[in-house]
């Protein structure tokens, strides 16, 4: 009986999601500005919403969760990441908003000369990234919804690609980013909640350690994973929010530099106390039952077979907020890349401005649709997520870094980036001893890319290209999308490159 309350419960959430989705995003969806970037004029308090919302994932709820659960206060690690992980992106990062960047892509070719190598390299691996953080929430969801609605995991993941897949081809941006801020308030009190009533239930903290090895209530559970795997996982999550393509759209949808960085700053302080949340509830769920076989169902046993009913749904629909604010995030970031680049890559040109809307909605079909068939193989929500950072993600966080704070870096380093992090962390996969000595390959993905990117750069020649000439590159190309065309800029208006 709870488990179809459960699913009823879950329904009706998506349809006041859709329905609030369209009606807030009715009058935004005429042109590719408003569908994909929310008219580049999203206020602070939704940029603040939206951006802990996403924060708030998959990753940051099941999967610490149940990293918590297996090692104690280790789950704290994923929070405290992606609080540095935001941080450093005000700090570095929130100045790129004044260039009217569409997509990462974009901004990576511009720091190398709008190089259009770069720009389609990096653009297939951000479209690899996005289906893979979208197959990453499909999968936590549906392991979540499974639990909690009583139904086999595959209808489970097809039911929450479909919940947030609708919203966001209806809405688009505008939708994505309110049903987001609502979100966040949802599962903000949900896990604050479910974190004291379950100290409660244990008997407090002393209760909370009970059963747990000593190496798991040590600090930040060092003592049960070793140092180096602690700092990596650290490491691995930090590197994600800086190379995260729906991070970037966060920056490039502001109303300005600095509503960007204040809301990223409000979100970092919010994330760090929020990042011994997930660590609780898990090590209370090990507390009240030790003997899970899978310790990414932890959350949704606290939910369904300790808490009350009544607070059991509004669990329900906290954890799944979370799961889907950041995949309805994701999707439309990589449609943003698919629509602006890779179209251009297969076809010598950028949309209309009269088609892009329709074809965003098609590609967020196909998109979600390819995250669906990733998550369908794969059981692991923190193995996933680490993984596919390390691989796909480092290479782009050290060529972020390296262009915006060295004006020597060119195309050839660029490229020798993006490979040598990715064939890194494939080795170090593919070698079981040297993943238990790392714990992830983030750190040695990152050191190899980092040294690569300056040697190749410094023994090629640097591009004759200058900031405002490719700046306004991607501007003229950037026009035919626009609903209304934009003056060409001259190499005295354009804005000061940001190195």
């Amino acid at each position: 009986m709870n488990s179809q309350l459960f699913l009823i419960t879950f329904v009706l959430y998506i349809v006041a999601m859709i329905v609030f989705g369209w009606w807030i995003s009715r009058h935004k969806r005429g042109s590719g500005d408003d569908f994909l970037l929310g008219g580049r004029s999203v206020p602070l308090f939704l940029t603040v919403g939206t951006t802990v919302a996403t924060m708030v994932g998959t990753g940051s709820s099941m999967g610490a969760v149940g990293f918590g659960y297996a090692n104690g206060w280790a789950g704290a690690l994923y929070g405290l990441g992606g609080a540095v992980g935001i941080l450093l992106l005000a700090v570095c990062f929130a100045p790129v908003r004044k260039l009217r960047f569409m997509t990462m892509s974009e901004e990576l070719a511009y720091y190398v000369g709008a190089n259009r190598l770069v720009r389609n390299v990096v653009a297939l691996l951000i479209y690899i990234a996005c289906i893979g953080w979208l197959g990453a929430h499909i999968l936590g969801g549906g392991l979540y919804l499974s639990w909690m609605a009583d139904i086999d995991l595959t209808t489970a993941r097809i039911l929450v690609a479909l919940g947030f897949g609708i919203y966001c081809v209806v809405g688009g941006y505008f939708a994505v980013i309110w049903t987001d801020t609502i979100q966040a308030v949802v599962l903000f009190a949900g896990f604050i909640l479910m974190a004291v009533l379950a100290l409660v239930e244990v008997g407090g903290f002393s209760g909370l350690t009970a059963g747990m090895d000593a190496g798991a209530t040590s600090f930040l559970g060092i003592g049960q994973i070793g140092a180096l795997p602690a700092l990596s996982l650290a490491a691995v999550i930090a590197i994600g929010v800086l190379a995260t393509p729906s991070f970037r759209q966060r920056i490039y949808s502001g109303k300005s530099v600095k509503s960007v960085r204040r809301s990223f700053l409000i979100t970092g302080v919010l994330y760090l106390g929020f990042s011994i949340i997930p660590a609780i509830i898990g090590m209370a769920t090990h507390a009240l039952n030790p003997g899970l076989e899978n310790s990414n169902f932890a959350f949704p046993f606290l939910a369904t077979e300790i808490m009350p009913l009544g607070l059991g749904l509004l669990l329900l629909v906290a954890g799944l907020s979370a799961t889907m604010s950041s995949a309805s995030s994701d999707a439309i970031a990589g449609v943003s890349t698919l629509i602006r680049d890779l179209y251009v890559l297969a076809t010598g040109r950028t949309p209309s401005a009269r088609n892009v809307v329709r074809f965003s909605r098609i590609a967020l079909v196909a998109t979600i649709g390819l995250a669906l068939l990733f998550a369908l193989a794969s059981d692991n929500v923190i193995t996933y997520i680490t993984r596919m950072i390390s691989t796909i993600l480092s290479g782009l966080f050290v060529s972020a870094m390296l262009g915006r704070f060295w004006s020597r870096y060119n195309w050839q380093g660029a490229i020798a980036t993006l490979i040598c992090a990715s064939v890194t962390s494939l080795t170090i996969i593919a070698n079981n001893d040297w993943t238990a000595f790392w714990g992830n390959p983030s750190i040695p993905a990152v050191l190899v890319a980092l040294v690569a990117g300056v040697v190749v750069s410094l023994v090629t020649p640097a591009s004759r290209v200058t900031s405002a000439q490719a700046l306004a590159i991607l501007d003229q190309e950037r026009k035919r999308m626009e609903q209304v065309p934009e003056p060409t800029l001259t190499n005295a208006e354009a804005p000061a490159a940001p190195h």
